[in-house]
């Protein structure tokens, strides 16, 4: 009966000990799932993010999309100009002065632009705005140039056939300002 005991105890032990061990297991086979599901969890939530980010991205605008623009139809084309100085402090211009010169406005696909043609010879290119109907030119000489020379026109009297405005040119130290009127030629 000791015997029978003692192997019962004995039994009960190894059972004991084998449940420690499944136990064990079990637990770490638990921490494994938990550890398995948070890296499931972390990549759902990139996955989601990445679609997030395709969304927006297809939904906006590109900002480093090429807006094209253009003249209106009603400003594009030549015209011919009549510059005239009517104030000067520069020895280059003389009050009543008269300049008359094709003046032809033109786009490429990224900027508006106002060429300056004399006998068939550019003579100037303007890079050149058009907003709130004003048409706004500037040229401007680099920084190696001997002179600094900065042009401005202003045209914002703007008629189907006529545009008249101002031509500011600083030169240095010296201001010369200029009436200036355009004509539609004539096709």
């Amino acid at each position: 009966m000791k015997n029978l005991i003692f192997l019962n105890l004995l039994l009960l032990l190894l059972v004991n000990c084998n449940n420690k061990d499944k136990t064990k297991e079990l637990a770490l086979k638990e921490q494994q799932l938990l550890e398995k599901e948070k890296l499931f969890a972390q990549k759902e939530a990139e996955y989601n993010a990445l679609l997030k980010m395709r969304d927006s991205i297809f939904s906006t605008r590109h900002s480093d999309s090429i807006k094209i623009i253009k003249w209106p139809d009603t400003i594009a084309g030549s015209w011919t100009g009549k510059v005239i100085c009517t104030e000067s402090n520069c020895s280059d211009y003389v009050v009543g002065d008269q300049r008359t010169d094709i003046w032809e406005f033109a786009s490429d696909s990224i900027q508006l632009f106002t060429k300056i043609i004399n006998n068939n010879n550019l003579v100037r290119s303007y890079s050149g705005n058009f907003e709130n109907n004003e048409i706004k030119l500037n040229f401007k000489t680099d920084s190696t140039a001997k002179k600094k020379v900065d042009m401005n026109v202003l045209l914002n009297d703007i008629s189907a056939d006529k545009i008249r405005g101002t031509r500011t040119i600083a030169v240095d130290n010296c201001l010369a300002k200029f009436s200036v009127e355009l004509i539609r030629s004539k096709k």
